[in-house]
């Protein structure tokens, strides 16, 4: 009681708003609204196994791979992660990841997942946006599941282009030998869960799984938040 008092008290101050709608939350909500939660589409489980096969089966880089909802164009979750991104609103992976990992922690436990890693950024790219969006997401998966999150484990040292507008060739192109692993003890016989915010054509997650495997890492899994719908 006297934490709702003193979240009413703080909010009246410092008011709070959601990222996808721009309205004021209650003192009862955590980052996002109710109703933009409610409007959120999940993944179908069907949609997840078919996306595995058309973007991870035939490499034999990644062996199983999840995802929360549908990235759809000019709806909720494209404000909510866009204020993650741009906006510098850290908290919104945070509660993306502990999200993620209360829905799948049951998965992550059939995976054996000992070793969550989120998806680098280059340097320069971090500068710029002064955070890692992943990394925030990959911590809530850790609070939420208990697993071990390394972030210094892989590095991406090659600047790359954006991808937003490239074909999927372009994409393997673009970001092939971008990463390297920083420490293979670190990584050796571990289960991996590499962990990113959308995933679209899976080019970065599998070239970030690659240099895993190489380095003697067991089995390489793929979280995200969301998978786009174009």
């Amino acid at each position: 009681m006297i934490k709702n008092y003193l979240t009413e008290f703080l909010d009246f101050i410092l008011p709070r708003f959601c990222p996808g709608c721009k309205n004021k939350l209650t003192s009862l909500e955590r980052v996002v609204c109710t109703n933009c939660l409610s409007k959120l589409k999940p993944v179908e489980p069907d949609l997840i196994k078919t996306e595995y096969q058309r973007k991870f089966e035939s490499k034999k880089i990644i062996s199983g791979f999840i995802s929360q909802y549908i990235f759809e164009k000019d709806k909720e979750l494209q404000h909510i992660v866009h204020a993650l991104k741009y906006d510098k609103k850290f908290l919104i992976g945070k509660f993306l990841g502990e999200n993620l990992g209360k829905t799948f922690v049951a998965r992550f436990k059939d995976w054996n997942i000992n070793l969550i890693i989120p998806v680098p950024l280059h340097h320069l790219k971090k500068a710029e946006r002064g955070f890692n969006q992943s990394y925030y997401i990959a911590k809530g998966i850790s609070i939420t599941t208990g697993i071990t999150l390394d972030v210094k484990a892989v590095k991406r040292f090659r600047f790359t282009q954006s991808q937003t507008t490239m074909t999927l060739r372009e994409r393997e192109e673009n970001i092939e030998g971008a990463f390297k692993v920083r420490k293979t003890e670190n990584v050796k016989g571990k289960n991996v869960l590499l962990v990113d915010d959308v995933m679209t054509t899976g080019a970065t997650i599998s070239e970030c799984g690659r240099v895993l495997l190489n380095a003697g890492a067991n089995r390489i899994y793929a979280a995200t938040v969301a998978l786009a719908d174009f």
